[in-house]
């Protein structure tokens, strides 16, 4: 006969769910800190690029500032020099193609790098109600299995495996809330802080290409 203990089935239903919430936890305060970061970083490397006074100040700081803006400068001014060294119509006219093309490149990886760790957060958001779900209905089954050995249904029968069990759905509920929150969250300030990439690669690449005009 399968031993339907509720101890041990809930406990470890318990267990996976207070690592979930650990987990959740350490990701929101560590994603957080480095948007923070990100931020500060991309505030004070905008104004001081755009206040350079010439391209070759503006490159000399990029490559000394952290941040994404300034990897994606850095990535800009790479391709410039890249396409400097080839002489032929062909790189001529695909100047502003290739600039592009680079750039949106660097606002991917960028893109990836931020969303690194927002799938966790989905997946314990979606699985955790689940787990303590599970944790519920072994305690209820717990619970019945009592009831028949008894031939009682009081409530020092039922008390105790329900208890469990009610405890595991709330504390599924619990590591649930804010990983979906946080994930919500995390999707919001990424596409945020895309958009603010491909607004300074379009600015960018409209400025090389003017300068190269001139």
């Amino acid at each position: 006969m399968i031993d339907y203990s509720a101890s041990t089935a809930v406990n470890l239903a318990l267990t996976v769910l207070i690592l979930f919430s650990l987990v959740t936890w350490a990701m929101i305060f560590a994603k957080g800190w480095l948007q923070v970061r990100q931020n500060r970083e991309n505030a004070s490397f905008s104004a001081a690029f755009w206040h350079a006074a010439d391209l070759a100040a503006a490159e000399e700081m990029a490559r000394k500032a952290p941040g994404a803006l300034a990897r994606l400068a850095i990535q800009g001014f790479n391709t410039r020099h890249q396409l400097g060294k080839q002489k032929t119509l062909q790189t001529m006219g695909d100047r502003q193609a290739v600039m592009e093309r680079s750039l949106y490149q660097a606002v991917r990886q960028e893109q990836h790098r931020l969303e690194s760790g927002l799938m966790i957060l989905a997946s314990i958001g979606s699985t955790a109600p689940f787990i303590g779900l599970f944790g519920t209905v072994w305690g209820i089954m717990n619970a019945m299995e009592g009831i028949a050995a008894n031939a009682s249904a009081g409530l020092e029968v039922v008390a105790g495996p329900v208890g469990e069990a009610l405890l595991s759905t709330a504390i599924g509920i619990a590591a649930a809330i804010p990983a979906v929150l946080a994930y919500n969250y995390g999707v919001r300030v990424t596409r945020l802080a895309v958009a603010e990439m491909e607004r300074f690669a379009d600015d960018f690449m409209r400025l090389v290409c003017n300068l190269q005009e001139q």
